[in-house]
């Protein structure tokens, strides 16, 4: 499949008509509901064998966020053969108390993986704890971009985003 053929059946697939209560509190008649895209195991190895000649040379690891990134992460690391952690939005209250799971990713590269960036915050807050704890993180991928504010709001962060697509490419792709 084609780049402009997998934008098009993401578009295809996670774009839903109805009436939604989005997070600002509006009421839209569409939605991009990217747990469709993720969910579907064509889609998503698809997804990944693109990103895959777009990963950082340097990158030692990768780091799903929470809850999206997780599973992007986990087929990128298969396609690549480099292990994976999981990254929670806030480090667990019981048992171990990690932020994240997996093997050790103390003075380790990592590319943060997440699916869909809208203004790139919580991929911030997740960064900043990862490099408290020792990671080395300088690159972002993902599949979507909604926002291109968010390359100069990780920029600031000394990240680096690398996404597969931009919102307004899926959107043109959709008509085609």
């Amino acid at each position: 499949m084609t780049k402009n053929e997998l934008g098009k059946h993401i578009y295809d697939t996670a774009h839903i008509t109805g009436e939604f209560l989005l997070r600002s509190g509006k009421i839209s008649n569409e939605y991009f509901d990217k747990y469709l895209f993720e969910s579907d195991p064509i889609l998503l190895d698809t997804i990944a064998e693109h990103l895959r000649p777009l990963v950082p040379i340097e990158t030692e690891l990768y780091a799903g966020l929470e809850m999206g990134g997780i599973p992007i992460a986990t087929m990128i690391s298969q396609k690549t053969n480099k292990p994976s952690i999981f990254v929670r939005k806030k480090a667990k209250e019981y048992g171990t108390k990690k932020l994240a799971e997996g093997c050790d990713f103390n003075k380790k590269n990592i590319t943060v993986i997440e699916d869909v960036v809208t203004t790139g915050g919580q991929i911030i807050t997740s960064t900043e704890e990862l490099r408290k704890l020792g990671a080395k993180v300088e690159y972002v991928m993902c599949v979507i971009v909604r926002d291109p504010n968010a390359f100069d709001n990780l920029a600031k962060a000394g990240l680096k985003l690398i996404p597969l697509f931009t919102m307004e490419e899926l959107k043109k792709l959709a008509v085609v």
